[in-house]
C-alpha cells in the first residue's frame, strides 16, 4: 500500500515540475526553462561565475527602481529606525573633483574572488559559492560583525529586530548579518536578479547579469570591448560587480 501511495506522489510531483516550463508567474517574469536551472541539491560549479555589469551612464538619479525590487524581493524593508536599517542594495552619489562630473550608481555587495569577509569570519558563516556568489550561514552566524568591519563597501547590515512578513525562499534573522544575494533562490530557477530585471522592465538598462566565465555571454563581450572599473581595484579582490562610466 505504502509503495502505490509513494509512486503516486512521485508521478504527481513530476507532472507539476513539467507543467512549470515556460511558466509566467506574474506580468513581465517568466520561468525560462526548467531544465536550465540548477536541480535541488545539485551544487553549484566553479564553471560559471555570476557577475553584474552597471552602466553609470544610464543610471539615473533619484531613480529607486532597483532598490525598490530588492526590497520587495527579499524582504527588506524599514524597521523605523533609518540609522539600523539593512541595505542590501543602495544608491551613491560620485562626485569629480576636477569635473564636478557626478555619477549615481548603485552599490551593493560586490561578490569578490577573494572576499575579506570570509576571510574575518571566526564561524565560516561568510561564505563564497563555487559559482562566486558571497553568502552567509545564518545558521552559524553569532553576529560578531567582523565582517561588517572588514567589508570595503559597507555592504553588509546586522538584523537588529525580528521580521514576520518574509520572503520563505530569503529567510532573516535577528542578531545575523545579510547582504545583496544577487538573488542567489532567482539564479538557482534560471531566472534574473530582481534589481536586474527591475532595471530592465523601467527601460533604463543600467543593469547586466550573466556568466564571467563565459566568452560569450553579452556581460563577458562588454567587459572586452568597453572600459568597466572595479571599485577599490587597489585591493585587488577582484570583484564580480564591474561599473562603466566610471
Amino acid at each position: 500500500m505504502s509503495n502505490d501511495v509513494d509512486n503516486s506522489r512521485r508521478k504527481f510531483i513530476a507532472a507539476g515540475v513539467a507543467g512549470t516550463a515556460g511558466l509566467v508567474l506574474a506580468p513581465g517574469v517568466t520561468l525560462l526553462d526548467m531544465a536550465n536551472a540548477r536541480p535541488a541539491g545539485e551544487a553549484a560549479s566553479s564553471a560559471k561565475r555570476w557577475g553584474m555589469l552597471i552602466d553609470s551612464t544610464k543610471c539615473a538619479t533619484g531613480c529607486n527602481d532597483c532598490v525598490t525590487a530588492c526590497g520587495k524581493e527579499n524582504g527588506v524593508a524599514s524597521t523605523g529606525h533609518p540609522e539600523t536599517d539593512p541595505q542590501w542594495i543602495r544608491k551613491i552619489e560620485l562626485k569629480e573633483v576636477k569635473t564636478g562630473k557626478s555619477h549615481s550608481l548603485p552599490m551593493m555587495c560586490q561578490h569578490c574572488a577573494e572576499p575579506p569577509c570570509v576571510d574575518v569570519c571566526p564561524t565560516g558563516a561568510s561564505f563564497k559559492r563555487a559559482d562566486g556568489i558571497v553568502l552567509v550561514d545564518r545558521h552559524i552566524c553569532i553576529g560578531c560583525r567582523y565582517c561588517m568591519m572588514a567589508c570595503p563597501y559597507k555592504a553588509r547590515s546586522f538584523v537588529h529586530e525580528e521580521h514576520d512578513d518574509q520572503n520563505p525562499d530569503v529567510p532573516r534573522g535577528k542578531g545575523c548579518v545579510e547582504s545583496c544575494t544577487l538573488c542567489v533562490h532567482r539564479i538557482d530557477k534560471d531566472l534574473e536578479p530582481a534589481c536586474v530585471e527591475a532595471c530592465s522592465a523601467g527601460n533604463h538598462g543600467a543593469m547586466l547579469f550573466g556568466d564571467l566565465n563565459d566568452a560569450n555571454s553579452e556581460i563577458s563581450k562588454r567587459i572586452a570591448t568597453y572600459a568597466t572599473t572595479q571599485v577599490r581595484a587597489d585591493l585587488a579582490l577582484n570583484t564580480g560587480v564591474r561599473y562603466q562610466g566610471i
